[in-house]
């Protein structure tokens, strides 16, 4: 059976890029097709890997201001070739399931319906580093993708997704159901390392969506140690509103995060996440979570045993969490046999499951 893997943009490392590394542990030798490559920004990991990349690659300034060709990305990823393939499993948060299957078996793995034309188009519009004329002139541009967006959806003939949350998005905006496979966990990798140490962790992604400014603002006022680890648009706001209990640790190794999350006495995390592979990764370290109640977390996160809640995306609400929170109350044995539920070995045993027997099925039907 030859693969074709359909992904979004390879110009970062995040849990979308650990689900496509998982696939081709599964299948290593299926080729990528992806709109924009990076391979210094995925340190090389896909380096070795067979690989199509659109013409987008060629467009200059694309690989570093990809939100400027979002008008051009149906038209990119439809140009890919699947003549040569026998099942297509697109990795999507946005285009990827748009591709043209041509009577070809179409998988979706679905992280979530497209967030900036959905549920976030107000905030995406509002955070971008853009004049307000070009922000004025993207709405109608939104509006379009919108609409394909929705046409899109209804190309792939299944769709698998990471959680009963994301399950329920796609039902509302795109009228598909879904069938649930938890995200992938290297619990392996991620594993209890060292003793507790005297500080609170945050690792994301520093984009405005991902709300840290709530975490640093409450810290600035506990006086607490955090340290803070990820890369963004958002870095330099973040480090000048932050006060000297607050240390920024720039993009970091599997390797160091592993080490953050053991010490950490919690991981915080502020974002409604749509599973959330952070989560359970410190969890896998033995860390309780501190996150808010919403989205993938209610699901990960088992409130008192593995982590604690706060109720609104506020610093004053994340404050309260943090005064309340003592890391004795929580049994970090427990908390890592929780994670361990979300195994990538769990994951690949499923995925390769459900899309091997439905490939069997296609072939069926086709004879």
């Amino acid at each position: 059976m030859k693969i074709a893997l359909v992904h979004e943009f390879l110009t970062q490392l995040g849990g979308a890029e650990r689900v496509l590394q998982n696939f081709l542990e599964i299948w290593p030798h299926a080729t990528i097709h992806v709109l924009i490559y990076d391979k210094d920004k995925t340190k090389g990991i896909f380096e070795a890997y067979d690989k199509r990349i659109s013409f987008l690659e060629r467009l200059p300034l694309a690989k570093n201001h990809h939100r400027w060709f979002l008008a051009l990305m149906p038209s990119a990823v439809r140009t890919f070739d699947f003549s040569d393939y026998d099942l297509i499993l697109s990795d999507a948060s946005s285009f990827a399931k748009g591709v043209k299957a041509k009577g070809k078996l179409h998988i979706c793995y679905c992280h979530t319906p497209t967030r900036f034309l959905w549920t976030e188009q107000e905030d995406y519009l509002a955070s971008q580093p853009y004049p307000f004329w070009a922000k004025w002139l993207a709405r109608p541009v939104l509006k379009v993708l919108k609409k394909w967006d929705y046409f899109a959806a209804q190309g792939p003939d299944f769709f698998v997704c990471n959680s009963e949350n994301v399950k329920n998005r796609i039902k509302k905006y795109y009228k598909r159901d879904a069938e649930v496979i938890w995200p992938p966990v290297d619990t392996e990798l991620f594993h209890p390392e060292g003793k507790k140490e005297n500080y609170f962790f945050v690792a994301s992604r520093l984009e405005p969506y991902k709300k840290i400014e709530l975490v640093v603002s409450a810290f600035n006022e506990l006086g607490l140690p955090l340290k803070v680890a990820g890369s963004g648009t958002n870095s330099e706001k973040l480090r000048a509103m932050a006060r000297s209990n607050i240390e920024f640790l720039g993009r970091v190794s599997d390797e160091e995060l592993r080490k953050r999350y053991s010490e950490a006495q919690a991981f915080i995390f502020p974002a409604e996440e749509d599973a959330g592979i952070m989560m359970l990764e410190a969890q896998a370290c033995g860390t309780p979570v501190i996150t808010y109640r919403a989205g993938g977390a209610v699901e990960i996160v088992k409130e008192g045993v593995t982590g604690k809640f706060f109720e609104t995306q506020s610093s004053e609400s994340i404050k309260q969490a943090i005064q309340s929170f003592d890391t004795a109350k929580f049994d970090p044995n427990i908390i890592r046999q929780h994670a361990q539920n979300f195994d990538k070995k769990i994951f690949q045993k499923k995925i390769k499951e459900f899309v091997e027997g439905k490939y069997q099925d296609f072939k069926h039907l086709a004879s």
